[in-house]
């Protein structure tokens, strides 16, 4: 199955000018936060298969394993809880992903406990980075499913 619809098939349209300022604003952290690399790519990974995004979870697992990420954890970002492969602090900014995307279905949202526990591991900078890569994740999945956008066909290293 084809995406619906390319929303880059017209440059010069308004759809394709912000999803480009999304692409930019994701760079942006991607390149410049001192948020580890590898947490990144996490989150993104994670918030990926939450919302059911085929396409980014193809990018982020594929762009991870060109990286050098460890295969184990690439499989395991899904069952975090339940393995051993994972930081603290990776720990605590896999579950603020979790909660800052389940947003809808959680009950309060992000609780105090998780906020603070990814403040014990993360500056106010890595914190801000961390709040705008995963609100940025959850827009482009979102964009991504509602056009039907499929994954498996992605060429590491193409995004972040």
């Amino acid at each position: 199955m084809t995406a619906r619809l390319n929303l880059f098939v017209n440059p010069a349209s308004t759809a394709a000018k912000a999803a480009g300022h999304f692409g930019l604003a994701s760079k942006t952290i991607l390149q410049e936060s001192t948020l580890p690399a590898a947490t990144q790519k996490l989150v993104l990974l994670r918030a990926s298969q939450i919302n059911g995004d085929g396409y980014a979870t193809d990018v982020w697992s594929k762009n991870a394993a060109h990286a050098g990420e460890d295969s184990t954890r690439v499989n395991l970002v899904a069952a975090w809880r339940e393995s051993t492969v994972f930081t603290d602090a990776e720990r605590a900014a896999l579950e603020l992903t979790e909660q800052g995307t389940r947003i809808a279905g959680a009950a309060g949202g992000v609780t105090d406990e998780v906020w603070a526990n990814a403040a014990k591991h993360y500056d106010e900078d890595q914190l801000s980075d961390l709040v705008i890569l995963i609100a940025l994740i959850n827009a482009t999945n979102r964009m991504s499913v509602i056009v039907g956008r499929r994954g498996g066909d992605y060429q590491p290293g193409h995004l972040g």
